[in-house]
């Protein structure tokens, strides 16, 4: 038997088919705890959780949960990076070493910005393994990618940086900024937005931190993308994901080290109305409650499609980027019209904007899960598609 979960929080009339949707993932995924928020021109329209913070299924989600959002923390990274353009302080077509000298090594004298930000760059893994903890430490992280030989010729095709993005446009923003990523993030978005989203969280918020419920590592000669990825150590996609060791350790991301590191590609810790905030922000111009996060030129920039096909990094499967934004696949829709930019992560969230439709939407949750397709999480097709179906 079933038992009906309790969806808590505000949803206009309009968009009741969204909190229909969240209320039946419960029951047809298997979802233990979760929140969903959809902004509409600027307006907030659905902010809903339900469910547990923790795998006993003790602790109630709240209405100030937040939760890790692996790879959704890129799209955080990717707005640093365009605001410092649009300040004029960053030059996407300049190489790197304009603005991070010691990048000028093994043949990457000439690599654009842009390439960072595209996933061309050729340095989605490190070749020599790299001792555990070495995610947390930033000085020798950005100093290995500074020293790598790229894994291909720079631009001449693209392929997932699952962990390096966050590292090599950290670093950018950090030679610019001054500032680390997590903390130009903070005080120069996060806070002026009221975004509840941390790139490196502090002690005080671990109470408040829903425990991830790792996806089951493969079997021993299972057949799928992830048994493929693990089954050569010494492959640049094992390497992309598994160097350091340790994160592919399930217990890690629950950790303190973890959540007290600032990884820019892979640790925010957020719940899904500051996702929808921000996006939604950038779904009508980059302005929201008189603050401004991006000029309507920068966020155009930051859609237009750089990489398209077949990722080296991902075996093959297709993915599809603009300037630090995944974009739509046509093969593969996230969104029913239009076509959004944002960034979904490792298990399950997502956040994307629709400008067409002036939508900011989130999407977060504990239970990870592997899309039956790879591409889609199935949670989110009836949440995203009762959105639309609402306007």
């Amino acid at each position: 038997m079933t038992t009906r979960v309790a969806i808590q929080g505000v949803c206009d009339p309009r968009f009741q088919g969204v909190k229909e949707a969240f209320a039946q993932n419960f029951a047809d995924h298997g979802e233990a705890g979760a929140a969903v928020a959809v902004v509409v021109g600027g307006r907030t329209v659905v902010d809903l959780w339900g469910g547990h913070a923790d795998a006993a299924l003790s602790r109630p989600w709240q209405q100030d949960t937040i939760v890790n959002v692996f790879s959704t923390t890129k799209g955080m990274t990717a707005i640093c990076a365009h605001r410092l353009t649009d300040e004029g302080l960053l030059d996407i077509d300049a190489p790197v070493a304009k603005y991070w000298p010691e990048f000028a090594q093994a043949g990457k004298e000439e690599l654009p910005v842009r390439y960072l930000l595209s996933h061309r760059a050729g340095l989605p893994a490190v070749r020599a393994m790299l001792p555990p903890g070495s995610a947390y430490d930033w000085e020798r992280m950005t100093s290995v990618l500074a020293a790598e030989e790229p894994w291909w010729e720079p631009g001449s095709k693209h392929g997932y940086h699952a962990l390096t993005f966050g590292y090599l446009v950290g670093e950018v923003v950090r030679r610019i900024s001054g500032q680390s990523l997590g903390t130009y993030f903070r005080k120069e978005i996060a806070e002026p937005l009221g975004l509840d989203f941390h790139i490196g969280l502090s002690e005080q918020n671990d109470a408040r931190v829903a425990e991830m419920l790792p996806m089951p590592l493969p079997e021993p000669g299972e057949d799928n993308l992830i048994a493929k990825a693990f089954s050569d150590p010494q492959s640049m996609t094992f390497k992309a994901f598994a160097n350091p060791p340790d994160l592919m350790v399930p217990a890690t991301v629950n950790s303190r080290q973890w959540r007290a590191a600032e990884m820019p590609a892979a640790n925010g810790h957020s719940d899904a109305r500051s996702l929808a905030r921000i996006y939604g922000a950038l779904a009508q111009g980059g302005e929201l409650d008189g603050f401004a996060v991006l000029s309507l030129d920068e966020i155009e920039r930051a859609r237009v499609e750089q990489s398209y096909g077949d990722d080296a990094v991902l075996l093959g499967l297709p993915s599809r980027f603009g300037l630090g934004f995944m974009l739509d696949l046509p093969e593969h829709k996230i969104v029913p019209q239009g076509d959004m930019f944002g960034h979904p992560g490792a298990g399950g969230s997502i956040g994307f904007a629709d400008p067409e439709s002036g939508i900011g939407f989130g999407y977060v949750m504990n239970k990870m899960i592997v899309p039956p397709d790879y591409f889609v999480d199935p949670r989110w097709r009836g949440l995203i598609d009762a959105t639309y179906a609402a306007l």
